[in-house]
């Protein structure tokens, strides 16, 4: 798979997001061992996997309509907190199906 096709969820992340995904496959996932080459909690690593997780369900959801689109961008560039961003999505879903 050459750069130009990347899946778009990939492409978004950012360098640091790249080294931890790199850095947890060499450690077999390993949560502990991560917790360890970074020097922080296991609490901390998971935390930063969870966010992770996030970012890439958000940059995989389909729909882009302008205004998600848009919700999307500030929340994987920390803008926005993922929880928010979650409920706004969810709450404009809602307003078209009533409205449409």
């Amino acid at each position: 798979m050459g750069i130009e096709s990347l899946p778009d969820w990939l492409a978004g992340l950012d360098e640091e997001d790249l080294v931890f995904i790199k850095k947890f496959l060499l450690a077999s996932g390993s949560l502990k061992e991560m917790a360890g080459a970074y020097n922080v909690t296991y609490p901390t690593v998971r935390l930063r996997l969870d966010r992770l997780i996030q970012k890439i369900r958000i940059s995989e959801e389909g729909n882009q309509e302008p205004f998600m689109a848009l919700i999307k961008r500030l929340a994987l560039k920390d803008k926005l907190d993922f929880d928010t961003a979650k409920i706004l999505i969810s709450e404009f879903k809602k307003t078209r199906k009533e409205g449409g």
